[in-house]
C-alpha cells in the first residue's frame, strides 16, 4: 500500500510504501477523518500525529466520507454530489466509490499531518514550500495577515509575476471574494429599496383591481336591473295592446 503524506504547515508531500502485513493491520478498519500514530509508518515518523484524508483503490475508485463500508458501493448521485458531474439539468446517476472505512483493496491512502513530531523527516519537514497562490476570499486574508476591518485588504492580496506568450512580464491578482465596499452596500441598499417598492406597488395593484372588479360588479347589477325592467314593461305593454285588440 502506498502511503500519500502531506503537510500543511510546509507544503510538502511525501509519498512511501509499506508491504509488511503486520504494520497495515493497525490501518485496516480505520475510518476518514481519524487520526493515527505516526510511529505505525516507522521510526523516523516517531511523535507524529496524522489524519485520514481518503484514498483509492487498485482501479482508481476514491474513498466516500460517509458510507459506512470497507468496500465498493453504487450510488444515485445527482448536482452538488463529490465525484461527480451532471451533463445535463436534473440528470442523476449511479456510480462506484468507495467507503470511508480503509480495507485491504485500498491502494493509495492520503495522511495529513495534524501534529510535528520532535524529529525532521526528510521531504516531508525538512524545508518548506512557498504558496503559489494566496487566499482570495476577504476573511481568509485578514487572518492571513492578521488584519483588522479597518484595514484595506486589497493592498494585501498576493500578486504573482510570470511572462507571457509575448514576452512581456506581467503581474496577476485574484479577483477578492466577499468584500464588502461602499459599492456594494449601495447595490444591497438599491436591491432592497427595489423589493419594498415591488411591495408596495403589488398592494397599490392589488387594491386598484378589487376596485375596479366592485365597480364591474355594480355595472353588471345595474345593467342586469336595467334589463328586467325592460322585459317587465314590454310584457306589460304587450298585454295592454292585446286587450285593446279584442
Amino acid at each position: 500500500m502506498k502511503i500519500n503524506m502531506a503537510c500543511p504547515s510546509t507544503g510538502m508531500q511525501k509519498v512511501i510504501e509499506i508491504d509488511d502485513e503486520k504494520r497495515l493491520q493497525s490501518l485496516y478498519e480505520r475510518r476518514m477523518a481519524q487520526e493515527i500514530d505516526g510511529a505505525i509508518m516507522g521510526e523516523e515518523f516517531d511523535g507524529y500525529i496524522f489524519r485520514i484524508s481518503g484514498g483509492n483503490d487498485k482501479q482508481g475508485f476514491p474513498m466516500r466520507q460517509g458510507v459506512l463500508t470497507n468496500t465498493r458501493v453504487r450510488l444515485l448521485m445527482s448536482k452538488g454530489a463529490k465525484a461527480y458531474r451532471p451533463r445535463r439539468v436534473g440528470e442523476r446517476k449511479r456510480k462506484s466509490v468507495r467507503g470511508c472505512i480503509v480495507g485491504q483493496d485500498i491502494a493509495v491512502l492520503n495522511l495529513v499531518v495534524t501534529q510535528v513530531g520532535a524529529n525532521t523527516v526528510e521531504g516531508l519537514t525538512n524545508d518548506s514550500v512557498p504558496r503559489r497562490l494566496g487566499p482570495k476570499r476577504a476573511n481568509n486574508i485578514r487572518k492571513l495577515f492578521n488584519l483588522t476591518k479597518d484595514d484595506d485588504v486589497r493592498k494585501y492580496v498576493i500578486q504573482r509575476a510570470f511572462t507571457s506568450k509575448k514576452g512581456k512580464s506581467r503581474r496577476k491578482a485574484p479577483k477578492i471574494q466577499r468584500l464588502v465596499t461602499p459599492l456594494t452596500l449601495q447595490r444591497k441598499r438599491a436591491r432592497k429599496a427595489e423589493k419594498l417598492n415591488s411591495v408596495l406597488r403589488n398592494k397599490e395593484d392589488a387594491a386598484a383591481y378589487k376596485k375596479l372588479i366592485a365597480q364591474r360588479n355594480v355595472e353588471k347589477k345595474e345593467t342586469k336591473r336595467s334589463l328586467i325592467s325592460k322585459r317587465r314593461s314590454s310584457r306589460k305593454s304587450a298585454k295592454i295592446t292585446a286587450e285593446q285588440t279584442k
